[in-house]
């Protein structure tokens, strides 16, 4: 059976200027208001269509460009919804690596895959989907103290904030967001800013004084060698969660024993099946997990959704942050992810906004 590929790229606009520690210039500016991002669609001759996105990023060496040049490679008569692993395995054929642009192509085999099977992408994988259980953080990105409150006020739904730091402003921001949330939980992200194990320890212990603060996402670089990241956990007085140290199962040796948990995001993984593998690999060596994501649409933070059940945490509000989202998937009211609304009852049960 015949596929048909179409793809594209489309532009998130961003409610808020987006910084994170990597993009901040030497004059403290930085960031973005859009985010470039790709979708997939795949169509059979039965007319099962099957949706995927990735949303590239640069860390990794991928951007809308190498993606839309993979995309281009592919013979779809290669790929069939009827056999997601042999479409896998043919994609790393066309290409090494390129573990974004292969997220966009899974995640739509597998809302084929399960269409066929007239299932959701949750029971599909045999994982079930608990309602009322799973909230996501919403992410405050780096900025001006008086922005920070702002953006703070506009998150009063969401039950846990995500604090981007890295600047030298992160106490004065934390501050800021205390004086509107001061009894939230609060996740803390570094995106790799502190270099040595001291400058790190010397933040977190900052940040710890707090006294409500859940984990610290990747305070050092990945290339920091293992004994510093030995150290830093057992010194550390919050856990330590890896993030750009934890793109998929293959990095269970450099993060088990030197993390608390780790954050799997679809994009870093190569998909639903990478994330999975991932997901799993994590838990059995005792870390505990969290679904993170990037700036995305509702199609793929929808598709995230459905790992849910392997997680200990979720960071799942890349739509929560854009103004002209073009799908609609699972919700999140007050934080609370849920698919008791969502626009499909199969596959990964999004629909495109009218």
């Amino acid at each position: 059976m015949s596929v048909k590929l179409k793809f594209w790229s489309h532009s998130l606009k961003l409610a808020h200027q987006w910084t994170i520690a990597r993009e901040l210039k030497p004059d403290g500016t930085g960031g973005t208001l859009t985010e470039e991002v790709v979708f997939v669609e795949l169509i059979d001759d039965d007319g099962v269509v099957g949706l995927g996105e990735t949303s590239p990023s640069e860390r990794y060496k991928e951007t809308t460009q190498t993606v839309l040049s993979f995309l281009q490679k592919i013979d779809p008569a290669r790929l069939s919804f009827r056999d997601v692993t042999g479409s896998m395995a043919y994609l790393d054929k066309v290409a090494q690596g390129n573990a974004a642009a292969k997220c966009a192509v899974n995640v739509a085999l597998i809302d084929g895959a399960a269409k066929i099977a007239n299932s959701s992408v949750h029971d599909y994988l045999g994982l079930g989907f608990t309602e009322g259980r799973h909230v996501t953080s919403f992410s405050i990105g780096i900025d001006t103290p008086d922005t920070v409150r702002e953006k703070v006020r506009m998150a009063e739904p969401y039950p846990v904030l995500k604090l981007k730091v890295g600047s030298p402003h992160d106490i004065a921001n934390l501050a800021a967001l205390r004086e509107v949330a001061p009894t939230k939980p609060i996740r803390v992200d570094a995106n790799e800013a502190w270099k040595t194990k001291e400058q790190a320890l010397d933040q977190i212990e900052r940040l710890a004084s707090d006294g409500n603060i859940q984990f610290v996402e990747q305070p050092m670089p990945v290339n920091t060698p293992k004994s510093d990241w030995a150290w830093l956990k057992a010194h550390s007085p919050l856990p330590i969660m890896g993030d750009e140290s934890y793109v998929n199962a293959g990095d269970i040796e450099r993060c088990a024993g030197f993390f608390h948990a780790v954050n799997v995001k679809l994009v870093k993984a190569g998909g639903i099946t990478g994330a999975f593998e991932a997901l799993k690999t994590a838990r059995r060596a005792g870390l505990k997990t969290m679904l993170g994501c990037m700036i995305e649409s509702s199609l793929l933070i929808t598709a995230a959704a459905h790992l849910a059940e392997l997680t200990d945490y979720l960071d799942l509000d890349g739509n929560l942050l854009i103004t002209n989202d073009p799908f609609h998937g699972v919700s999140a009211v007050r934080g609370v992810l849920s698919f008791a609304n969502a626009p499909t009852k199969t596959g990964l049960q999004v629909a495109a906004r009218g």
